[in-house]
């Protein structure tokens, strides 16, 4: 039997509900996947919430790591017993066992544990679309990144390091500096206290920065622009203190001619080669050690509500996994 969180009406935590079934047997270009660790990720908490829809009744998480079980009857690449990481839909990761599409699914090569595989597959290949693809930065450049000792952050400004950038990071509390700096930031600027944007153009001579990553979302979206200089690009990928109101192009947008996106990693990863290109880049890097991974916290289904309460209320500093 399988045990699997499903949720049947979107809210608070209390609508996840621990289950037990029977697991179909996998479509033909389908694995059947015995879970060691599945990636816990803040997008998880906006499916649950509603402000990401999604079809009810559902499954949820959808990042994960495991071994193959069983394989499809159409199945080409992939045997019983090989070790595999995912991210993407179908969602469904919160589960003991389950079945997956082979589109989205890489190898675990050696040298990389299930619970390390099971925080990259969403954070680390968010960074890498976010590096490489939305805003490919150069040696030199001076970038800001929010939130920089979240789960995300911690991953990319270790990776923005390793390419010679200077990086900005901000963080909403003085316990976090240090995670930040140690994660790579040259500067951290505590945005809950201090004028991010005063302390970014001092820090850049006025200059300004070429490009804004922005996680957080409504409270730090109108100080970033200030941080742009002329042509910069505002990268809007997350809502973690809420959803961006109306944008007033003429006020934010015009004045410097700035670039503003609102990316997603299906706008950069939607086939298998681009997931399988990404991902080989993120392993090479945690075997080089440029990109270190520290579990933060680990939980169990049984305790997923409690895991959502954390996300939601900051208590979670680092990659978190849900083990089996």
């Amino acid at each position: 039997m399988t045990r699997v969180i499903k949720i049947e009406k979107t809210g608070g935590p209390e609508v996840l509900k621990l289950e037990t079934v029977n697991l179909e047997k996998p479509a033909p270009q389908e694995v059947t996947i015995e879970q060691k660790a599945i990636g816990l990720n803040f997008i998880d908490t906006y499916h649950r919430s509603g402000l990401y829809p999604i079809e009810l009744p559902s499954g949820i998480g959808a990042e994960g790591s495991g071994t193959i079980k069983e394989i499809g009857s159409k199945v080409e690449g992939f045997s019983v017993g090989d070790k595999v990481a995912y991210a993407g839909a179908p969602l469904g990761a919160y589960a003991t066992e389950r079945n997956y599409p082979i589109k989205n699914l890489v190898k675990i090569p050696d040298g990389i544990s299930f619970e390390v595989a099971a925080t990259l597959m969403t954070k680390g290949l968010t960074a890498y679309y976010l590096l490489y693809k939305t805003y490919a930065v150069s040696s030199n450049e001076t970038i800001l990144f929010h939130a920089a000792a979240g789960g995300v952050g911690q991953i990319f400004c270790q990776w923005a390091k390793s390419l010679g950038c200077k990086v900005i990071g901000t963080v909403g509390s003085d316990e976090k500096i240090n995670i930040a700096k140690k994660n790579g930031c040259d500067f951290v600027i505590n945005y809950s206290k201090k004028d991010f944007a005063k302390e970014v153009l001092e820090i850049t001579k006025n200059k300004g920065v070429p490009v804004v990553y922005d996680g957080v979302g409504k409270n730090t979206f109108h100080k970033s622009i200030e941080c742009l200089k002329t042509r910069g690009m505002m990268i809007s990928f997350g809502n973690a203190s809420g959803s961006l109101e109306n944008i007033d192009v003429k006020k934010c947008i015009q004045p410097k001619g700035l670039y503003f996106t609102r990316p997603s990693m299906w706008h950069y990863l939607s086939t298998r080669d681009e997931i399988q290109e990404g991902a080989n880049q993120l392993f090479e890097k945690i075997k080089l050690g440029k990109i270190k991974i520290e579990i933060f916290k680990k939980y169990r289904l049984d305790d997923i509500k409690q895991a959502h309460l954390d996300l939601e209320s900051r208590k979670i500093t680092g990659p978190a996994i849900i083990s089996t």
